[in-house]
């Protein structure tokens, strides 16, 4: 599940989180980034979570269900309108 676009955000949070580190365990900081981001990615990896782009492609569908189920709505309208004038 983890991929390109997931990589920055997830090398950004491990870098913040070793940031936090006390001083006197900064020596130790590359392997603490290193842990940090593998908790992280095996963390997500476990939650039923989707990618960015997954997300778009379902927003875009949703927007364009909509817009098809006005249509027909207001064509049902309309059909409803004409048979009522005959």
């Amino acid at each position: 599940m983890t991929n390109q676009s997931e990589r920055p955000t997830l090398d950004r949070l491990a870098k913040q989180l070793a940031d936090a580190v006390p001083g006197n365990l900064k020596s130790i900081g590359e392997d603490v980034e290193r842990n940090f981001k593998s908790i992280t990615q095996s963390t997500l990896s476990k939650m039923d979570l989707v990618t960015r782009e997954e997300f778009d492609i379902q927003t875009a569908v949703l927007a364009r269900t909509r817009e098809k189920l006005e249509l027909l709505e207001t064509r049902l309208a309309e059909l409803e309108d004409s048979q009522q004038i005959d």
